[in-house]
């Protein structure tokens, strides 16, 4: 019963982390994204994606675990945007799922 027992109270954390939340308002991911490339970067544990934005390209790139995005289409929001007086500028999209859980994907690379 002892073993029992703590086999649950170990469990519980992991349930409780693996639990997905729902996006509250998926009215806000206006941004069409075309993601046409994603490799899992091994060693980093990094996810890295060729995708098109409103016709330009760019590379993103979150932290996953290793894990590989299927290409395809997804909506997004822009949920960090500074830009310098240089023209310089740091941009994080969030990309919407299927399932509702959001991923926040930070621009790495851009070309034309």
């Amino acid at each position: 019963m002892k073993k029992v027992l703590i086999a649950i109270l170990l469990l519980v954390p992991a349930v409780a982390c693996a639990e997905k939340k729902p996006v509250q308002n998926i009215s806000d991911y206006t941004i069409a994204i075309h993601v046409y490339s994603s490799e899992a970067l091994l060693g980093s544990g990094m996810q890295q994606l060729s995708v098109i934005i409103a016709e330009k390209h760019y590379e993103l790139e979150a932290n996953t675990n290793t894990k590989v995005l299927p290409v395809g289409d997804y909506m997004a929001r822009i949920s960090y945007d500074k830009i310098d007086p240089n023209q310089e500028y740091v941009r994080v999209y969030e990309l919407l799922f299927a399932d509702g859980t959001t991923r926040r994907y930070t621009v790495v690379g851009e070309s034309e």
